[in-house]
């Protein structure tokens, strides 16, 4: 199976809150799969994890850095993708602070605007308490106290 390095963004807001997009697949091998992830992609090739990170950051939520900070966090799993292909996922997270929570979707793939219906600024208590599909699922215990 083909592994696919990728780098994901934990956006915290000044109010202490998470970014987590909400992806609703209507066609492909996902569709009918509605969940809330955090913003992030795929590494391009000859790309590190932290330049991944900062390229996504921009190119998801408009927000401009030079540097991300090292890796929070790593996790590997199987997933498919939207074309049905199944990969060994390593994904390395990033935390990011940002000065307000506005977010601009001029980065957007088509593919993104065709499955990302929603963005959200998540509370501890709002995470802690909601009944949907978070991932990763342990986001809480990757965020540990930034979220206070």
């Amino acid at each position: 199976m083909r592994q696919r390095p990728s780098s994901r963004l934990l956006v915290i807001s000044p109010e202490h809150r998470v970014l987590l997009f909400r992806f609703t697949h209507k066609t492909g091998a996902l569709k009918g799969q509605e969940y809330w992830a955090t913003p992030g992609g795929g590494l391009e090739p000859g790309e590190t994890f932290e330049q991944a990170a900062i390229r996504e950051l921009y190119e998801e939520v408009g927000v401009v850095v030079d540097d991300v900070g090292s890796e929070l966090a790593q996790r590997s799993f199987e997933m498919q993708l939207p074309d049905g292909e199944w990969v060994v996922a390593d994904e390395r997270f990033f935390l990011v602070r940002v000065k307000n929570e506005q977010i601009t979707d001029a980065g957007w793939t088509d593919q993104e605007r065709q499955v990302m219906s929603q963005h959200r600024w998540w509370s501890r208590d709002a995470l802690q308490h909601t009944k949907a599909i978070i991932f990763p699922e342990d986001l809480l215990s990757i965020l540990g106290l930034n979220l206070r």
